[in-house]
């Protein structure tokens, strides 16, 4: 059956999604089961040509909501669209459309490279097989690689296998989880730039994992933040970073440590020292103030240097909340 695509149609909607697991075989043991709820009634969209990251400390839901999404794990309620269709009632039909990579699967390992991308280009009925082959195992720089058994490549060959493996097809969207990881930082940068590529040229949606925030700033249009199965913010990276309102100040001090230390506490402001810095946050707007507040206490420094806020920060905020 063929999908009609709407361009004004989300690549991918979710709604009211919840999976809950309870602890095995409770009934033998005679106790009340332990209901998990891994996720808590989420809804989201994707649009054509988005980049969305799902962001979220360890145990937030993240693995269980792509689990669903992939069509391996079902859903304990709700729906999921892709194109506007239901997946659960079209997902071969969609799963031709969509991929999937992640640096923590796995290959069948005995097979060579060109051997494992061929079987996928056949499930995924790729007419070019031998052509689009070439062409990502090129593109992710592994083609020498491409008689080589994948048990004979590092975790960074097989990351970049990976990602050949998720563009054969043509996808529509594409389901990314830690997709850099493993790599040298010069083939990650590399890969980043041909995802923007992708979504610029293609207009491919992309749903977004990683533990990298700065990969996340850089190129994700928007953030979904799960907590504890729910998500808490949905916002671009910049809307995000501007909740945090404290900027970080690196300060080498030179003269009146004491009273600093001291203006510090009764402002009451978390600080501690590296050596001759003072490392500390404060409000943004306040900065020229408390400078010449304590300027004029005597504190004198010959260094300093101002951090606005980045994602990491909000993440580390969030998550210690």
């Amino acid at each position: 059956m063929f999908l009609v695509y709407n361009t004004f149609m989300p690549a991918l909607e979710v709604k009211n999604l919840k999976k809950y697991f309870s602890n095995k075989n409770w009934w033998q043991l005679r106790k009340k089961p332990v209901v998990i709820k891994a996720v808590d009634d989420i809804s989201f969209t994707i649009g054509k040509g988005e980049i969305v990251g799902l962001l979220g400390p360890n145990g937030a839901g993240k693995t269980t909501t792509t689990q669903m999404l992939l069509g391996t794990l079902t859903p304990s309620s709700g729906e999921i669209f892709y194109f506007g269709q239901k997946f659960n009632e079209h997902n071969k039909e969609v799963l031709k459309r969509t991929n999937f990579c992640s640096a923590y699967i796995g290959l069948p390992h005995r097979i060579t490279v060109w051997e494992n991308l061929a079987v996928y280009a056949r499930l995924y009925e790729v007419k070019n097989i031998k052509e689009r082959i070439e062409k990502f195992l090129k593109e992710f720089e592994v083609w020498p690689l491409r008689n080589k058994a994948i048990n004979q490549l590092s975790a960074g060959q097989k990351t970049r296998v990976l990602l050949a493996k998720a563009f054969l097809n043509h996808p529509e969207i594409l389901l990314l989880d830690e997709p850099t990881a493993s790599l040298d930082p010069d083939i990650a940068v590399k890969v980043r730039k041909f995802l923007l590529e992708q979504q610029k040229e293609y207009k491919v949606a992309m749903l977004f994992t990683s533990h990298n925030m700065h990969e996340v700033q850089e190129i994700c249009d928007r953030i979904i933040f799960l907590n504890k199965g729910k998500i808490i913010y949905q916002d671009t990276p910049t809307g995000l970073i501007r909740k945090l309102k404290k900027a970080k100040v690196k300060m080498v001090v030179i003269k009146a440590k004491d009273i600093l230390e001291r203006y510090l506490k009764a402002q009451k402001i978390k600080f501690y020292w590296r050596k001759r810095m003072i490392i500390f946050r404060i409000d943004e707007e306040i900065i020229p103030k408390a400078l010449y507040q304590l300027s004029d206490r005597g504190v004198r420094y010959d260094e300093i240097e101002i951090l606005r806020p980045t994602l990491e920060d909000f993440f580390l905020e969030v998550a210690n909340k």
